[in-house]
Protein backbone atom coordinates (compact mmCIF):
# COMPACT_ATOMS: atom_id res chain seq x y z
CA UNK A 1 0.00 0.00 0.00
CA UNK A 2 1.13 3.53 -0.75
CA UNK A 3 1.92 5.91 2.06
CA UNK A 4 -0.15 9.03 2.60
CA UNK A 5 1.62 12.32 1.97
CA UNK A 6 2.61 13.70 5.35
CA UNK A 7 0.43 16.54 6.57
CA UNK A 8 3.24 19.08 6.91
CA UNK A 9 4.74 18.67 3.44
CA UNK A 10 4.02 22.35 2.61
CA UNK A 11 4.73 23.75 6.07
CA UNK A 12 6.15 27.25 5.80
CA UNK A 13 5.04 27.62 2.18
CA UNK A 14 2.71 30.26 0.71
CA UNK A 15 0.45 29.33 -2.21
CA UNK A 16 -1.57 31.53 -4.58
CA UNK A 17 -4.47 29.77 -6.34
CA UNK A 18 -6.11 31.61 -9.24
CA UNK A 19 -9.64 30.39 -9.88
CA UNK A 20 -9.64 28.83 -6.43
CA UNK A 21 -13.19 29.43 -5.25
CA UNK A 22 -14.89 26.42 -6.86
CA UNK A 23 -14.41 22.94 -8.31
CA UNK A 24 -11.00 21.36 -8.80
CA UNK A 25 -9.12 24.54 -7.93
CA UNK A 26 -10.91 24.92 -4.61
CA UNK A 27 -9.97 21.35 -3.70
CA UNK A 28 -6.36 22.12 -4.63
CA UNK A 29 -6.42 25.18 -2.36
CA UNK A 30 -7.87 23.04 0.42
CA UNK A 31 -5.17 20.38 0.00
CA UNK A 32 -2.41 22.98 -0.01
CA UNK A 33 -3.80 24.46 3.21
CA UNK A 34 -4.36 21.05 4.82
CA UNK A 35 -0.71 20.21 4.23
CA UNK A 36 0.65 23.30 5.92
CA UNK A 37 0.60 26.15 3.40
CA UNK A 38 -0.84 29.58 3.86
CA UNK A 39 -3.10 30.14 0.85
CA UNK A 40 -4.44 33.10 -1.11
CA UNK A 41 -7.30 32.31 -3.47
CA UNK A 42 -8.36 34.61 -6.28
CA UNK A 43 -11.65 34.49 -8.16
CA UNK A 44 -13.67 36.87 -10.28
CA UNK A 45 -16.89 36.78 -8.25
CA UNK A 46 -16.57 38.52 -4.89
CA UNK A 47 -19.27 36.50 -3.14
CA UNK A 48 -17.78 33.18 -4.22
CA UNK A 49 -14.24 33.97 -3.21
CA UNK A 50 -15.36 35.31 0.15
CA UNK A 51 -17.47 32.20 0.78
CA UNK A 52 -14.64 29.87 -0.27
CA UNK A 53 -12.11 31.64 1.95
CA UNK A 54 -14.49 31.56 4.90
CA UNK A 55 -15.10 27.84 4.43
CA UNK A 56 -11.37 27.11 4.57
CA UNK A 57 -10.81 29.46 7.51
CA UNK A 58 -13.64 27.71 9.35
CA UNK A 59 -11.78 24.44 8.76
CA UNK A 60 -8.82 25.93 10.61
CA UNK A 61 -6.67 27.08 7.70
CA UNK A 62 -4.87 30.39 7.11
CA UNK A 63 -6.51 31.62 3.89
CA UNK A 64 -6.86 35.00 2.20
CA UNK A 65 -9.68 35.59 -0.31
CA UNK A 66 -8.97 38.05 -3.13
CA UNK A 67 -11.39 39.17 -5.85
CA UNK A 68 -9.86 39.48 -9.30
CA UNK A 69 -10.07 38.50 -12.95
CA UNK A 70 -7.10 36.72 -14.55
CA UNK A 71 -7.67 38.83 -17.67
CA UNK A 72 -6.89 41.97 -15.65
CA UNK A 73 -3.09 42.13 -15.37
CA UNK A 74 -3.04 45.21 -13.16
CA UNK A 75 -5.41 43.57 -10.69
CA UNK A 76 -3.22 40.46 -10.60
CA UNK A 77 -0.21 42.62 -9.76
CA UNK A 78 -2.19 44.07 -6.86
CA UNK A 79 -3.33 40.64 -5.70
CA UNK A 80 0.20 39.25 -5.62
CA UNK A 81 1.36 42.33 -3.72
CA UNK A 82 -1.50 41.83 -1.22
CA UNK A 83 -0.47 38.21 -0.74
CA UNK A 84 3.14 39.17 -0.05
CA UNK A 85 1.99 41.91 2.33
CA UNK A 86 -0.04 39.34 4.25
CA UNK A 87 2.32 36.35 4.15
CA UNK A 88 5.75 37.70 3.24
CA UNK A 89 6.44 35.65 0.09
CA UNK A 90 4.97 33.31 -2.55
CA UNK A 91 6.30 29.80 -3.08
CA UNK A 92 3.55 28.15 -5.13
CA UNK A 93 1.30 29.53 -7.87
CA UNK A 94 -1.60 27.55 -9.32
CA UNK A 95 -3.26 29.00 -12.43
CA UNK A 96 -6.58 27.24 -12.85
CA UNK A 97 -9.16 29.75 -14.09
CA UNK A 98 -10.88 28.43 -17.22
CA UNK A 99 -13.93 28.82 -19.42
CA UNK A 100 -15.54 26.33 -21.78
CA UNK A 101 -18.76 25.34 -23.52
CA UNK A 102 -19.78 23.04 -26.35
CA UNK A 103 -20.29 24.77 -29.70
CA UNK A 104 -19.48 24.14 -33.37
CA UNK A 105 -17.14 26.67 -34.96
CA UNK A 106 -19.95 27.97 -37.19
CA UNK A 107 -22.17 28.40 -34.14
CA UNK A 108 -19.61 30.40 -32.22
CA UNK A 109 -19.00 34.12 -32.40
CA UNK A 110 -15.53 35.58 -32.60
CA UNK A 111 -16.11 37.09 -29.18
CA UNK A 112 -17.03 33.70 -27.69
CA UNK A 113 -13.81 32.19 -29.04
CA UNK A 114 -11.81 35.14 -27.72
CA UNK A 115 -13.38 34.86 -24.27
CA UNK A 116 -12.14 31.31 -23.74
CA UNK A 117 -8.70 32.10 -25.14
CA UNK A 118 -8.47 35.19 -22.92
CA UNK A 119 -9.39 33.29 -19.75
CA UNK A 120 -7.42 30.10 -20.35
CA UNK A 121 -4.40 31.19 -22.35
CA UNK A 122 -3.91 34.88 -21.67
CA UNK A 123 -5.01 34.29 -18.08
CA UNK A 124 -2.31 31.67 -17.54
CA UNK A 125 0.36 33.97 -18.96
CA UNK A 126 -0.91 36.88 -16.86
CA UNK A 127 -0.90 34.89 -13.62
CA UNK A 128 2.58 33.50 -14.13
CA UNK A 129 4.09 36.74 -15.47
CA UNK A 130 2.63 38.88 -12.70
CA UNK A 131 3.82 36.43 -10.05
CA UNK A 132 7.46 36.29 -11.08
CA UNK A 133 8.84 39.28 -9.18
CA UNK A 134 7.20 38.04 -5.97
CA UNK A 135 8.32 34.41 -6.13
CA UNK A 136 10.57 32.95 -3.47
CA UNK A 137 13.41 32.01 -5.84
CA UNK A 138 14.97 29.47 -6.19
CA UNK A 139 12.47 26.80 -5.24
CA UNK A 140 9.20 28.28 -6.47
CA UNK A 141 6.70 25.96 -8.16
CA UNK A 142 4.22 27.14 -10.80
CA UNK A 143 1.41 24.81 -11.88
CA UNK A 144 -1.33 25.29 -14.43
CA UNK A 145 -4.38 23.22 -15.33
CA UNK A 146 -4.50 22.17 -18.96
CA UNK A 147 -6.70 19.53 -20.66
CA UNK A 148 -6.62 16.65 -23.10
CA UNK A 149 -7.95 19.01 -25.77
CA UNK A 150 -4.44 20.47 -25.93
CA UNK A 151 -3.22 17.43 -27.84
CA UNK A 152 -6.41 15.64 -28.89
CA UNK A 153 -8.62 17.49 -31.43
CA UNK A 154 -12.30 17.47 -30.47
CA UNK A 155 -15.37 18.58 -32.34
CA UNK A 156 -17.23 21.53 -30.82
CA UNK A 157 -14.11 22.42 -28.77
CA UNK A 158 -12.03 24.52 -31.16
CA UNK A 159 -11.74 27.34 -28.61
CA UNK A 160 -10.63 25.06 -25.75
CA UNK A 161 -8.30 23.04 -27.99
CA UNK A 162 -6.55 26.17 -29.19
CA UNK A 163 -6.33 27.71 -25.71
CA UNK A 164 -5.07 24.60 -23.95
CA UNK A 165 -2.50 23.86 -26.65
CA UNK A 166 -1.16 27.32 -25.90
CA UNK A 167 -1.20 26.62 -22.16
CA UNK A 168 0.98 23.54 -22.74
CA UNK A 169 3.48 25.66 -24.64
CA UNK A 170 3.47 28.37 -21.96
CA UNK A 171 4.34 25.63 -19.48
CA UNK A 172 7.27 24.35 -21.53
CA UNK A 173 8.61 27.73 -22.63
CA UNK A 174 8.56 29.21 -19.13
CA UNK A 175 10.15 26.06 -17.72
CA UNK A 176 13.07 26.72 -20.07
CA UNK A 177 13.27 30.47 -19.48
CA UNK A 178 12.78 30.46 -15.70
CA UNK A 179 14.60 27.24 -14.84
CA UNK A 180 17.92 29.05 -14.38
CA UNK A 181 16.24 31.13 -11.65
CA UNK A 182 15.23 27.91 -9.87
CA UNK A 183 11.53 28.22 -10.80
CA UNK A 184 9.75 25.03 -11.84
CA UNK A 185 6.76 25.22 -14.22
CA UNK A 186 4.47 22.22 -14.76
CA UNK A 187 0.92 21.45 -15.85
CA UNK A 188 -1.75 18.93 -14.86
CA UNK A 189 -4.08 17.55 -17.53
CA UNK A 190 -7.20 16.14 -15.83
CA UNK A 191 -9.41 13.56 -17.46
CA UNK A 192 -13.15 13.30 -16.79
CA UNK A 193 -13.61 14.38 -13.17
CA UNK A 194 -16.77 13.55 -11.22
CA UNK A 195 -19.01 16.26 -9.80
CA UNK A 196 -17.63 19.05 -11.94
CA UNK A 197 -19.60 21.48 -14.07
CA UNK A 198 -17.91 20.22 -17.23
CA UNK A 199 -18.89 16.60 -16.71
CA UNK A 200 -22.44 17.54 -15.77
CA UNK A 201 -22.69 19.21 -19.17
CA UNK A 202 -20.99 16.43 -21.14
CA UNK A 203 -22.73 13.55 -19.36
CA UNK A 204 -26.04 14.76 -17.96
CA UNK A 205 -27.53 11.27 -17.54
CA UNK A 206 -26.49 7.71 -16.67
CA UNK A 207 -26.41 6.58 -20.30
CA UNK A 208 -24.02 9.33 -21.38
CA UNK A 209 -21.87 8.68 -18.31
CA UNK A 210 -21.64 4.97 -19.13
CA UNK A 211 -20.53 5.75 -22.69
CA UNK A 212 -17.73 8.04 -21.48
CA UNK A 213 -16.54 5.64 -18.79
CA UNK A 214 -16.51 2.83 -21.36
CA UNK A 215 -13.88 4.69 -23.36
CA UNK A 216 -11.49 5.28 -20.44
CA UNK A 217 -8.78 2.71 -19.76
CA UNK A 218 -9.56 2.65 -16.02
CA UNK A 219 -13.33 2.71 -16.69
CA UNK A 220 -14.11 5.42 -14.17
CA UNK A 221 -14.12 9.15 -13.57
CA UNK A 222 -11.41 10.72 -11.48
CA UNK A 223 -12.09 12.83 -8.41
CA UNK A 224 -11.17 16.36 -7.47
CA UNK A 225 -8.88 14.88 -4.83
CA UNK A 226 -6.97 13.00 -7.55
CA UNK A 227 -6.08 16.31 -9.18
CA UNK A 228 -5.39 18.07 -5.89
CA UNK A 229 -2.99 15.35 -4.78
CA UNK A 230 -1.13 15.60 -8.10
CA UNK A 231 -0.84 19.35 -7.56
CA UNK A 232 0.37 18.73 -4.01
CA UNK A 233 3.14 16.49 -5.35
CA UNK A 234 4.23 18.99 -8.01
CA UNK A 235 4.22 21.80 -5.43
CA UNK A 236 6.32 19.82 -2.96
CA UNK A 237 10.06 19.33 -2.74
CA UNK A 238 9.49 15.71 -3.82
CA UNK A 239 9.13 17.12 -7.37
CA UNK A 240 12.24 19.31 -7.14
CA UNK A 241 13.70 17.93 -10.38
CA UNK A 242 10.50 18.04 -12.43
CA UNK A 243 9.83 20.97 -14.74
CA UNK A 244 8.19 21.44 -18.12
CA UNK A 245 6.04 18.35 -17.53
CA UNK A 246 2.42 17.85 -18.56
CA UNK A 247 1.14 15.36 -15.99
CA UNK A 248 -1.86 13.39 -17.23
CA UNK A 249 -4.23 12.53 -14.39
CA UNK A 250 -6.90 11.06 -16.61
CA UNK A 251 -7.31 7.34 -16.10
CA UNK A 252 -5.68 6.80 -19.47
CA UNK A 253 -8.33 8.70 -21.40
CA UNK A 254 -5.76 10.59 -23.49
CA UNK A 255 -4.41 7.28 -24.81
CA UNK A 256 -7.48 6.88 -27.01
CA UNK A 257 -10.84 5.17 -26.79
CA UNK A 258 -10.43 1.88 -24.93
CA UNK A 259 -13.55 0.37 -26.50
CA UNK A 260 -14.73 -2.95 -25.00
CA UNK A 261 -15.27 -4.47 -28.46
CA UNK A 262 -11.54 -4.23 -29.15
CA UNK A 263 -10.62 -6.26 -26.06
CA UNK A 264 -10.69 -10.09 -26.25
CA UNK A 265 -13.32 -11.53 -23.92
CA UNK A 266 -10.78 -13.42 -21.78
CA UNK A 267 -9.05 -10.15 -20.88
CA UNK A 268 -12.13 -8.12 -19.96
Amino acid sequence: MGQAIRSDVLAGKVAFVAGGSTGINFEIARQFAAHGAKVAILSRKVDRVEAAAKMLVDEGHDVLGLPGDVRDYARLQEAFAQTVAAYGKIDIVLSGAAGNFLAPALGMSANAFKTVVDIDLLGTFNVFRASFEHLNKPGASLITITAGQAVKPMMFQIHACAAKAGVNMITKCLAMEWGPAGVRVNAISPGPIADTEGMLRLAPDDQAEAVIKGRIALRDYGTKSDIAEAALFLASDSARYITGAILNVDGGSELGDAQPDAIPAEYK
